[in-house]
């Protein structure tokens, strides 16, 4: 592959000129050299205004990218910044990289020749000093200097096979200029006294030592170092130079373990090490793998450091609780500093073991740490040396270290692993139980090595009766041992590694279901179960939280430790749920207005025959139309008033749907712990949610769970509340009969305004059905609004007198519907009574206020980011430009409703959409 971008010199596009004012080529510049990754807007403007980027950088910075993209395909926008999405071989100083990497590995095979012309293509890609007509000091900075010093070492590092391969004559003048250019850097003479000594220009050789002493001295004050006097000692002795290969060396120390011979995958972090391995470093290189109990790091890095080539050895410690001292003393004994040689002192330790890897380019694995305190220590010091950390925590205290994170295997790898403990044949036979094992060992590398050595000692085993024996949660991590194998074991070293408090709470995560958490739940910091290994953070949620997860093998533990120390979950979760319920109900307030005073509350008893109470908002009814949604409360941000609010909203909103996985799951939890109270309740607050969403299969669950939570609680109103839960779910799907059935029964366990609500959702479910039950509706409608007037529930008359208008046909009951809506700083029902309100006046064929309607209800649902929604209104607008005779306008609606419902999952509104599609396709005179 060619390359089509260049900053190893000008600025240069293939086929095209770069462009030409300044600022274009810096933000160009800075986009190639982060090909495929995304440039934040942040770093962006200070690479192009060099630190002093003026209030306007923003904006402006847009109509940077808006003119790049005429000149090159790929700029992206991404959240937060930029992305240039081309393959980074395109790009010179990626290719570059990637060559020299490569004839790193050739050389660490052997294979000097196709290394050596490995590096000069990688040269031969420079036209010129690196970013040559970029005017951005921060650029120059942060790649323009490291590129030209990779430049600089790659050439050493050519010249150096050249000599290997007998070539000192054709290098020399080669070399003049480098020291010329570069008399300072003492590699670069040594390389010339090299070339001239192997050319036979013994003289010379000397003559260019003298050369480099006298600026040494000159310019530095010093005189020159090791490597450039023993150059000069060969060729005062006519010496050979020494070559790497060279057989009547020593035998460089070499303690690694052995390596698995079943090893398997782990492709994409074994190329990380040998790429890092293979690049020349000015000084040494700190790797930290780090994961959770039995991802496999230390399987990783032996296997990784079997396969490198460090001219003074390998060494390995394994550290474990091991304090700094002890491990110096063997990493001494292993460099051959006598047993009495070795000091008593950490200090004076640390000291000997810096000098004596000063000069070494050594490879050190150190396995199993615990902190950065007791590596810093063990860190050797020669240029070009490889540190190998394994630790559970990523030790992001330890400087200039870059880590790995080390997760589970695919699915691939995993039966791979299997197959290669158990069997290949055996694994091939049953395919299917073996990936059930490898998904109840969480596809963690330690456990599928245990499930695998157990079915080689047990021949008569199939894998279906490991799989069979795995399923039972309770027994999993039994089955999980194998001799000194234990995924038990491994759990419990950092589990024991805790402080108390730690403890406890790894413990209390033992109650959860769920696959992720926030750090809300228990009011506590998770931080230091991440060090330990025992959570992953997964990141910022969307409502900017961070998230942690947990392997399912660690959440058993927790159960375990937690049933063992506490007696089980239900104490955990009773602490609990008040903070869930509380949080979950503000959330919930967002989606359901409850302002007390206007007959939106409702007064649930805690428990029957106590006296104690709860206000609990009382849910809106949704209209009439196929996809009604529940409203949010209301914003007063719509109507004149500021947009504090709005802010507020939309971040609660966020906030329910990033937790949506966990609240789900918490459902189930306290179920199954007997708190039916709170998870009867939990499951009534998350209805909305699941509403505005389309996540029909956790509505189905917890309401199914919430139901029989209120009946096993004796919670009359609660049962009602989940039946009308219930029938919503139900009249969404199109199941009428199924939503009247659970209305019914929910009529005797309620009286007076919840028996109102029951009866307006009963019409709401017949309003669509025969000329018969649109009567009955009516009448229920009129039945419901009388209530809820003489209630003063102006929530209820809100509802019924949209649904009576939209029933009857008649605009003016539904605008003042409508209104009362506004009066209530309803947003989402005035968007319900808007898309009403459109449906008549297109039945009518006042299409511009149909139009009217509808575009004032997509505003209020972008404003409030109701996607669902926004798809339910783009329907009605698109048949609305079919009215007006526009189908090309109909068709691109619908192209976006359909691309909503996909992502939403939603079949009946995308079915919905393909009709219409279909009727456009058609007025458009294109057969489909």
């Amino acid at each position: 592959m060619s390359t089509r971008f260049g900053v190893l010199g000008p600025l240069r596009i293939e086929g095209g000129q770069a462009p030409g004012p300044a600022k274009h080529r810096t933000l160009l510049a800075a986009l190639l050299l982060s090909a495929g990754e995304r440039v934040p807007v942040d770093r962006l403007m200070s690479v192009v205004w060099d630190d002093r980027p003026p209030a306007s950088a923003e904006s402006v910075l847009r109509v940077y990218v808006s003119a790049l993209r005429k000149l090159v395909a790929g700029i992206r926008t991404v959240p937060g910044g930029y992305l240039l999405d081309v393959d980074p071989d395109e790009v010179d100083s990626h290719r570059f990289g990637r060559l020299a990497a490569q004839a790193r590995r050739e050389r660490a095979e052997g294979s000097a020749a196709r290394a050596a012309e490995g590096f000069r293509a990688a040269l031969a890609l420079w036209r010129g000093q690196a970013l040559a007509d970029v005017e951005s000091s921060v650029l120059r900075r942060a790649h323009g200097v490291p590129l030209e010093e990779l430049r600089l070492t790659v050439l050493e590092e050519r010249v150096e096979l050249d000599l290997r391969l007998g070539r000192g004559a054709e290098v020399v003048g080669e070399l003049r200029a480098l020291t010329g250019a570069h008399p300072l850097r003492e590699r670069a003479w040594v390389r010339l006294i090299e070339a001239l000594h192997q050319a036979g220009r013994r003289s010379e050789a000397l003559g260019a030592y003298q050369e480099a002493r006298r600026t040494l001295v000159e310019e530095l004050g010093l005189e020159p170092g090791a490597e450039l006097a023993a150059a000069h000692g060969r060729v005062l002795s006519d010496g050979p130079a020494p070559d790497a290969g060279d057989a009547g060396q020593a035998e460089p120390v070499n303690e690694l373990p052995p390596d698995i011979s079943d090893f398997s995958g782990r492709r994409p972090v074994l190329d990380w090490i040998a790429r890092v391995a293979g690049e020349r470093a000015s000084a040494p290189v700190h790797l930290v793998l780090h994961g959770p109990p039995g991802c496999g790091k230390s399987a990783v890095a032996v296997h990784a450091a079997t396969s490198l080539r460090f001219p003074d050895g390998r060494l390995y410690a394994s550290l474990g609780a091991r304090p700094p001292s002890a491990v110096l003393e063997d990493l001494l004994r292993s460099l051959g500093c006598p047993d009495g040689a070795v000091p008593s002192g950490l200090d004076e330790r640390v000291r000997l073991y810096r000098s004596t890897t000063a000069r070494r380019r050594l490879l050190v694995v150190l396995d199993d740490a615990a902190d950065e305190a007791q590596v810093r220590p063990l860190l050797p010091t020669g240029p070009g040396s490889l540190t190998l950390v394994t630790s559970r925590s990523p030790l992001a205290g330890l400087e200039a270290a870059r880590a790995y994170e080390l997760g589970l295997l695919d699915e691939d790898e995993a039966v791979a692993l299997l197959a290669g403990v158990a069997g290949h044949e055996r694994v091939g036979a049953e395919p299917e139980a073996a990936l059930r094992i490898v998904r109840l060992c969480g596809h963690l590398p330690l456990a599928l090595r245990i499930a695998g050595s157990r079915l080689a000692r047990r021949p008569g085993w199939t894998l279906g009766h490991l799989a069979g024996r795995l399923g039972d949660e309770r027994r999993r991590l039994d089955e999980l041992s194998a001799g000194d194998l234990a995924v038990r074991g491994s759990l419990a070293l950092g589990y024991q590694g805790l402080r108390d408090p730690e403890r406890r709470l790894l413990r209390s995560l033992g109650a959860l279901s769920a696959p992720d958490v926030a750090s809300w739940v228990f009011g506590a910091d998770l931080e230091p179960l991440v060090a330990a290994g025992l959570l992953q953070p997964r990141g910022l949620d969307e409502a900017g939280q961070e998230r942690y997860g947990w392997h399912d093998l660690t959440r058993l533990y927790a159960a375990e430790r937690l049933a063992e120390e506490d007696g089980g979950p239900a104490g955990v979760l009773a602490a609990r749920a008040g903070e869930i319920l509380e949080r979950t109900r503000q959330a919930r307030a967002a989606l359901l207005p409850a302002e007390p005073g206007t007959g939106r509350t409702e007064v649930l008893p805690s428990e029957p025959g106590t006296g104690r109470a709860e206000a609990v908002p009382s849910p809106a009814e949704p209209g009439t139309g196929r996809m009604d949604v529940l409203p949010f409360r209301g914003e007063p941000g719509f109507g004149g008033r500021g947009s504090l609010e709005t802010g507020w909203l939309r971040q609660e909103a966020r906030w329910l749907s990033a937790e949506r996985r966990f609240l789900v799951a918490a459902v189930e939890d306290f179920s199954r712990a007997g708190l039916y109270e709170a998870a009867w309740r939990l499951a009534f607050y998350l209805t909305p949610l699941f509403e505005l969403g389309a996540h029909r299969d956790d509505w189905h669950a917890t309401a199914a769970t919430g139901l029989d939570a209120a009946r096993a609680a004796g919670h009359r109103h609660g049962e009602a509340l989940l039946l009308r839960g219930l029938a919503d779910l139900h009249r969404a799907e199109g199941r009428m009969e199924s939503a009247a059935a659970a209305l019914r029964a929910a009529q005797p366990l309620v009286e007076g305004l919840e028996l109102a609500r029951v009866t307006l959702r009963l019409g709401l479910v017949q309003a669509g059905g025969t000329r018969a039950q649109a009567m009955e509706a009516e009448r229920a409608f009129v039945r419901a609004l009388r209530v809820f007037e003489e209630a003063g529930d102006r929530r209820g008359r809100a509802d019924a007198l949209r649904a009576l208008g939209a029933l009857r046909g008649d605009a003016g009951t539904v605008e003042e519907g409508l209104a009362a809506y506004r009066e209530l700083g309803d947003p989402r029902g005035e968007a319900e009574a808007l898309l009403d309100l459109a449906r008549l006046h297109r039945a009518a064929g006042r299409y511009e206020r149909a139009r009217d309607c509808v575009e004032r209800r997509l505003e209020i649902n972008r404003r409030l980011g109701d996607r669902l929604p926004e798809a339910t209104a783009l329907l009605v607008r698109a048949g609305i430009e079919l009215d007006l005779g526009d189908p090309a306008g109909a068709a691109d609606t619908l192209a976006r409703a359909r691309a909503e419902f996909d992502r939403l999952g939603d079949r009946q509104g995308r079915a919905e959409a393909e009709r219409l599609a279909w009727e456009a396709d058609r007025r458009r005179g294109r057969r489909t």
